[in-house]
């Protein structure tokens, strides 16, 4: 059953775990991981993700591949709140010795599937991943989130060609359809727009939605899981630093913390929207 206030509500703690950890370090990038929030909360909470807290290694668990790794915090927001760690430990995010580093390191952490951080690189570990898994006879599922900045990398559209050259319907593959970047606009530094009509000269299962719209995201899931034959991609349309008033639409807060100040109002912010 799809509750949607609770994903809502789980999508805000979200946003407020992404704060605290980046005021925390004094370091990170909130702007791309406050965008992701809801997308991952309709993915990861509700019937769309199979996965085992308790065994965060179960073989028949669906996969997650967090091409934008700079966005860490976001994802070790939703494992946290998802049971594969205790939240408290969300505070260690970049000291030393934390399992919680600037970057995904698979082995590091519970329900890690991949170590992430050189952008580009994600679809082709996700293709390798479900093409593993549709020899093995598997029907686990493999996701992939990306940044709109990071299609701007060559290695993205290799990996493109290759899906449904081979059928694999077991990729879904979701950008967050943002328009900033870390020195700016993305169509103004380097303009990867149309992207529907690309993913589908690609011959992608395209499906668009918006990526703050928690049923929209979780429809959207449903209908990549029912398309047979080619791979789908969710044009998740969001807004950098979404929820953070100051922060949203800006390129400043792609790898900038809040100081003391700016964290009591972002804070507040999202209390308010609670």
């Amino acid at each position: 059953m799809f509750e949607e206030q609770r994903i809502q509500e789980i999508a805000r703690q979200i946003r407020r775990d992404i704060v605290t950890m980046t005021h925390e370090a004094g370091s990170g990038h909130p702007g791309g991981s406050l965008s992701a929030a809801d997308l991952l909360a309709a993915l990861y909470f509700t019937d769309q993700f199979r996965c085992d807290p308790s065994n965060p290694d179960w073989e028949e668990r669906d996969r997650f591949i967090l091409s934008k790794g700079h966005t860490a915090p976001v994802l070790y927001s939703v494992l946290a709140r998802r049971g594969f760690f205790p939240p408290e430990e969300l505070l260690t995010l970049r000291k030393l010795d934390s399992r919680l580093q600037g970057h995904p390191k698979k082995g590091a952490t519970p329900g890690l599937d991949c170590s992430s951080g050189s952008l580009g690189q994600g679809l082709s570990v996700a293709n390798g991943i479900a093409y593993a898994l549709r020899r093995r006879g598997s029907d686990a599922r493999v996701y992939c989130l990306m940044g709109d900045g990071e299609l701007q990398e060559g290695q993205v559209w290799e990996a493109a060609m290759f899906a449904p050259q081979h059928g694999l319907d077991n990729v879904c593959a979701i950008v967050d359809y943002n328009n900033v970047q870390l020195d700016g606009k993305v169509d103004e530094i380097k303009d990867v727009y149309p992207l529907r009509e690309k993913w589908e000269a690609f011959r992608w299962n395209v499906i668009e939605a918006d990526g703050h719209n928690v049923r929209e995201m979780y429809e959207a899931y449903q209908a990549a899981r029912a398309c047979k034959g080619k791979p789908t991609v969710i044009l998740a349309r969001c807004v950098k630093g979404k929820g953070v008033s100051y922060m949203e639409n800006s390129a400043k807060w792609h790898g900038t913390a809040p100081n003391d100040e700016e964290y009591q109002r972002a804070m507040a912010e999202l209390e308010v929207q609670a």
